[in-house]
């Protein structure tokens, strides 16, 4: 009993609710310290092997030319790149992770609940090079030319200090996460239900008729895009403390955005089942006609 009661008690300490732009309250869980120091290692494991493999590459090319010294400006050229850029090009187009996050589960998100912007990711690991690559580089090449002690000293207490910043604060942001205005966040690896995972060509007696008892117009499906489509993911997942509110909260809003005229008071959970399945049929039909729509703004 004491063990559940100290689980409860963090998984209250990692939850954080956020209200999206639609006034949506859904709640997400902070990444444990450990998993984003799994993470960084990832990535910085897969950033050496990509590293080993072109300095392979690059040496066959130049290694028979007359400059020598090309292959080396051409690897220095692409470890800066690779440095600077791995981590803004994964979270820009990973929605929000990097190889490192997706095996450990986590992903970055926006603090005030709206979408993860290009702006927040750029700010975020720009910051990564003042908390880490900069002092290593000057950490390695101090110890190379032999640099007096106390630059030795100083440069790794700066690498500590940003280092372990997350350890000093209830929201675990690291200097990135501060500036960027962003979280880390568990990713629950359970798919939904059955009902919400699989097509209409799979779906039960039971979901056929929830389709039918609700019947959602194309103007009603066209409020909302692939970012509303994954806030109402999350809302359906989500089975702990305070859920049923949540569900009730968020089927109200959604029924007032579309001008929903069907059943009165209908139920939350079985009315967001249904919008979720519609909605998300919606959405890849358009996908298959080459129209995607990332949010309610995207037109």
């Amino acid at each position: 009993m004491a063990k559940a009661g100290a689980f409860t008690s963090r998984a209250r300490v990692a939850r954080r609710d956020i209200v999206t732009p639609e006034g949506m309250p859904v709640p997400v869980f902070l990444a444990v310290r450990s998993q984003r120091a799994g993470a960084l290692f990832l990535d910085l494991l897969f950033m050496l092997i990509a590293l080993i493999v072109i300095g392979l590459i690059a040496a066959s090319i130049f290694s028979f030319g007359d400059e020598p010294g090309l292959g080396t400006s051409f690897y220095l050229l692409i470890s800066f790149v690779l440095r600077n850029f791995y981590f803004i090009i994964f979270e820009l187009y990973w929605r929000g992770a990097t190889p490192g996050k997706r095996i450990m589960g986590l992903r970055v998100i926006d603090r005030g609940g709206g979408r993860l912007k290009a702006d927040a990711i750029f700010a975020r690991n720009l910051m990564r090079e003042v908390e880490i690559f900069m002092p290593l580089s000057l950490l390695f090449s101090g110890a190379a030319v032999g640099s007096e002690a106390w630059v030795m000293v100083l440069t790794l207490a700066w690498v500590s200090i940003f280092t372990l910043l997350p350890l000093f604060n209830r929201e675990r942001l690291r200097a990135g996460d501060m500036v960027g205005g962003t979280w880390v966040v568990s990713v629950p690896k359970k798919r939904l239900r059955q009902d919400l995972a699989e097509g209409a060509a799979t779906a039960t007696a039971w979901q056929r008729s929830q389709s039918e008892k609700y019947q959602f117009s194309q103007a009603q499906l066209e409020a909302y895009g692939i970012f509303e489509l994954q806030t109402l993911e999350t809302v359906l997942r989500h089975d702990g403390e305070g859920a049923q509110a949540t569900r009730r909260t968020v089927a109200e809003r959604i029924q007032r955005k579309i001008g929903w005229q069907g059943i009165d008071a209908p139920n939350s959970k079985d009315f967001l089942d249904a919008y979720y399945r519609a909605l998300r049929a919606h959405l890849e039909k358009r996908m298959l006609m080459g129209k995607r729509r990332e949010n309610k703004y995207d037109k």
